[in-house]
């Protein structure tokens, strides 16, 4: 029987760690050894960043919502706690969004404030 030989199958296996490594820095994008770390590693990164970034933009929207709700007198909190109460059910995301555009935050502030004034008396 016929001796394998793997050269075909490393070279690919080496050819597509290297292109992974494409714009590394210094032996990282050249040497296999430095080049396959550094490619784990990144891997390594992209898979925990992915999860890491849904935190990152839901504490980004908090942070808008709350900026917009202090013009109107309340704290995040309380305007959260307003917007169930008022039954405006609205997720953060497109709350930020409006946050920008302060006429519409206005309304939304308005109901919420009512809802709170509802409560109180209550």
């Amino acid at each position: 029987m016929a001796r394998v030989t793997r050269g075909v199958t490393s070279h690919a296996k080496h050819k597509k760690v290297l292109k992974q490594a494409k714009g590394f820095y210094g032996r990282r994008k050249n040497t296999i050894r430095a080049a396959k770390a550094a490619v784990d590693r990144a891997g390594q990164y992209a898979y925990r960043d992915r999860r890491n970034k849904k935190r990152s933009f839901r504490a980004l929207w908090i942070q808008r919502i709350n900026a917009a709700a202090r013009l109107h007198d309340m704290t995040y909190s309380q305007f959260m706690h307003g917007l169930s109460l008022a039954g405006i059910e609205m997720d953060r995301k497109v709350m930020a969004a409006i946050a920008a555009d302060d006429a519409g935050f206005a309304a939304i502030a308005g109901k919420v404030r009512e809802a709170l004034d509802k409560k109180a008396a209550a």
